[in-house]
């Protein structure tokens, strides 16, 4: 009695796999930025998708992924605002950009109907300097407190 060979099945499943492990990444985030880091601990993920704004170096703004000028930004963000049951928003801005160009979006976004603005950073690493980062110290080694000796 002939058995089917799952062998090319297997092999094409692999190969599926890994195609889709490497394109997963590059279909989550739509506008390339460099994101200031934090040692914030992130957020917990609501069950509605977020509504997330993108600022990128040149200052263009992005609802979602689609470029939007500033001009109409609040009225995109009111008819968002109004079709939404939550008004939490993200935004991400560059690292370069100036800080100015994000105070007036978060000021848009306000004026939009969003009051609850999370501000997305990457990850602080243990060379970044910033205050409660990791120190690379031994996992015994006590934290957040200035080295030798005791606090009064």
């Amino acid at each position: 009695m002939a058995e089917i060979n799952v062998t090319p099945f297997v092999d094409v499943m692999l190969v599926l796999l890994i195609v889709f492990m490497v394109a997963a990444p590059l279909l989550t985030v739509g506008v390339p930025l460099q994101l200031p880091r934090s040692a914030a601990a992130p957020l917990p993920v609501d069950q509605e998708d977020p509504l997330t704004i993108n600022l990128d170096a040149s200052g263009q703004v992005y609802v979602q992924r689609a470029p939007v000028a500033f001009d109409a930004l609040i009225a995109t963000l009111q008819a968002l605002a109004a079709a939404r049951a939550s008004d939490r928003v993200f935004l991400r801005a560059d690292a370069a950009l100036d800080y100015g160009r994000v105070a007036q979006v978060m000021g848009a976004l306000n004026a939009g109907g969003f009051r609850n603005i999370g501000l997305v950073t990457d990850p602080a690493g243990p060379g970044d300097g910033l205050v409660g980062a990791p120190s690379g110290a031994p996992s015994g080694a006590a934290g957040g407190g200035a080295s030798g000796g005791a606090r009064p």
